[in-house]
């Protein structure tokens, strides 16, 4: 079991996948972060913008032996910053729609650097190449790994603590 963080304005009690947001590193789902300051600062940054509430961490447990078991769960990992994870990223974040574009329950990477639409947006344009867009992805804070939770059936292996 790993303990994961999700930083908001709120004391969630129950997880709902409609409140999720478009456009995000791994599409419209419920991210986690093993890192709890990293945690507070999404709770901090997210009250501010809303301007509602107080800064709230919730706490997961996961067990993430599930990972390796053979489970109906359809999971990507993302070891670390590539192509391949730098072009996942670029179809999420362009995808303005309510459907999923991969097939994934869980998928756990790398995350993005805020300044993320700038910079796709010089590579879609032909300023920087990709191997400067992985670079300017990549984020700048100490364990930038996320867990992207996308469907029921995943948000079914988290339980509140």
């Amino acid at each position: 079991m790993i303990t994961l963080y999700h930083g908001s304005n709120v004391d969630i009690q129950e997880i709902d996948l409609c409140r999720s947001k478009r456009g995000k590193d791994f599409g419209c789902g419920f991210y986690l972060n093993a890192n709890k300051q990293q945690a507070f600062d999404m709770a901090l940054r997210t009250t501010r913008m809303l301007m509602k509430g107080e800064p709230i961490i919730n706490t997961y447990l996961f067990d993430d032996t599930i990972l390796q078991s053979n489970t109906d769960l359809n999971i990507k990992v993302f070891d670390d910053y590539s192509p391949e994870w730098a072009e996942f990223v670029l179809m999420n974040r362009n995808n303005n729609t309510d459907t999923p574009t991969h097939p994934y329950d869980i998928v756990i990477g790398p995350i993005a650097d805020d300044t993320v639409g700038v910079q796709i947006r010089r590579f879609v344009n032909g300023y920087i190449p990709m191997n400067t867009l992985i670079e300017e992805l990549r984020f700048r804070g100490n364990h930038a790994i996320q867990y992207f939770f996308g469907t029921e059936r995943a948000i079914q292996f988290l339980k509140k603590k």
